[in-house]
């Protein structure tokens, strides 16, 4: 199989710097969104991480004519009904405009919860598409853990400050990134999505 240039959808440096990490053994040439060329962006309408997913796989191909992997990812708060699930990355709206923000939010929202019942998982739904917008496939990545009361850590981004793995004993940004691409929810996804490359090479 030859390289091959794998457009990544995203913009978040951190997203990249992790990608960089897991898709190491991979033979293509990562590239962000920037690097690409695409100057748009594509509105995350589906009500699911993996409408999200496809939605965003597709149209990143089709606007930068080179295959692309995206995900939709997300935190689940089983003491929230599952919330902020797709909207994790909009949590609060307007009124939230820092992943600290959304941090804040979602403790103030536990306010009460007793540890045991702070369970959560972060969940992955990541899709390939071909350039042109054909999505090849899709593969879904999880890790389960606990909201803890207060942010710990200077790793990762997003809600990994707060969420505790009892099988580490630490938050997400307490780990080596290393350590974080061996157990999350992206590594989990993207491991799966290891088996989709000689479909997209092979094109």
């Amino acid at each position: 199989m030859s390289s091959t240039v794998l457009v990544v959808a995203t913009r978040n440096p951190g997203k990249m710097r992790e990608y960089r990490e897991l898709l190491a053994d991979w033979p293509v040439e990562l590239i962000s969104l920037d690097d690409a060329g695409v100057s748009g962006d594509v509105d995350e309408t589906g009500d699911t991480f993996l409408a999200n997913a496809r939605l965003k796989a597709s149209e990143y191909a089709r606007l930068s004519n080179l295959p692309t992997i995206s995900d939709d990812s997300g935190l689940e708060v089983h003491a929230l009904g599952g919330d902020p699930g797709v909207y994790s990355a909009r949590y609060g709206g307007d009124a939230c405009r820092s992943d600290g923000d959304r941090v804040a939010l979602l403790l103030n929202n536990l306010a009460g919860v007793l540890w045991d019942r702070r369970i959560a998982r972060f969940r992955c739904v990541t899709a390939i598409a071909a350039p042109g917008g054909a999505v090849i496939g899709t593969a879904v990545g999880s890790v389960a853990g606990m909201i803890q009361f207060e942010p710990e850590g200077e790793h990762g981004f997003g809600y990994d400050p707060v969420f505790y793995l009892p099988s580490l004993g630490q938050t997400i940004a307490e780990a080596p990134l290393e350590i974080k691409n061996r157990i999350s929810h992206r590594s989990d996804a993207a491991r799966k999505a290891r088996t989709m490359l000689p479909a997209l090479l092979d094109r």
